[in-house]
């Protein structure tokens, strides 16, 4: 059973979902224009030991900054920053350990969590793991100057936005896959908003690769990288690249595109939590 919360912060009221009934805790973060209750298909086969905890990331369905002002969203919020979010939401529902499970944008969510409360952190889950390597193309656009202020006034133009995403997709920046997603979430001025949003207030969720790497070496923390081997936006190369020192982490390659949360994908998972 899926239940919907509201958790009221000085930052921002944050829109919850709560599914399974375990003892251990997993805390879920979706993937671009989706919502907290992406992960919901893990409660069949997980969640009498599991009790999830899914959350509409900023700027994505219920969930709204306090002040949403253009000066907030180009200040950005750092990594201790959204530490501290998530702390006072655990205060509030009294978790200590838990999980983070993060998929291709939830994944910059799921990384700068493990940097600042690796303490508490029993499993870490990354599939089509964007915070890892997030494109020449999406870090020109959010963290360059220049190029966040050319997004700025695409978002202005319905056109304009989309002849880039063409752009990307011809020159293989984001695959078919990427491609109609993104497409989707350019329809109207609202959309096209909350994606410049997206990519700016979240600029400074970049991992710090040798720290993530050192924090995995050191703590008792389970990491699975889960790839899909037809993804052409994350390819199995990127988390390959990221395991190869990392003795206790374990890589898992499913037969999927981008979109691989799929009964295969839980059934994988399900070998290796349960």
């Amino acid at each position: 059973m899926i239940t919907q919360h509201q958790f009221d912060h000085k930052l921002a009221h944050l829109n919850y979902y709560k599914f399974g009934s375990g003892k251990k805790v997993m805390l879920c973060f979706h993937g671009y224009g989706m919502h907290g209750k992406q992960f919901k298909m893990l409660e069949e086969s997980m969640g009498s030991t599991y009790t999830f905890y899914g959350f509409d990331l900023f700027f994505h369905k219920e969930t709204k900054l306090k002040d949403e002002n253009l000066a907030i969203i180009k200040k950005g919020i750092t990594k201790t920053e959204l530490a501290n979010f998530i702390s006072d939401f655990c205060v509030e529902q009294q978790i200590d350990k838990f999980s983070v499970i993060g998929y291709s944008m939830g994944t910059h969510y799921a990384v700068a969590l493990t940097e600042i409360l690796f303490k508490r952190i029993k499993n870490f889950i990354l599939i089509a793991p964007a915070a890892l390597q997030p494109g020449k193309m999406i870090e020109f656009l959010s963290k360059n100057k220049v190029g966040n202020k050319v997004l700025e006034k695409l978002v202005l133009s319905e056109k304009a936005l989309i002849n880039l995403l063409k752009f990307s997709k011809r020159f293989n920046f984001v695959d078919d896959i990427g491609y109609n997603i993104l497409l989707k979430e350019i329809n109207t001025s609202e959309l096209r908003l909350s994606l410049y949003a997206t990519f700016t207030y979240l600029r400074f969720l970049d991992t710090d690769k040798n720290h993530l790497r050192k924090i995995l070496k050191e703590e008792p923390i389970r990491a699975f990288f889960i790839s899909g081997s037809k993804d052409k936006m994350y390819p199995p190369s990127i988390a390959e690249a990221f395991c190869k020192d990392l003795p206790n982490a374990q890589l898992i390659i499913l037969n999927e595109n981008h979109e691989m949360l799929n009964k295969p994908f839980v059934d994988e998972l399900c070998k290796f939590l349960l």
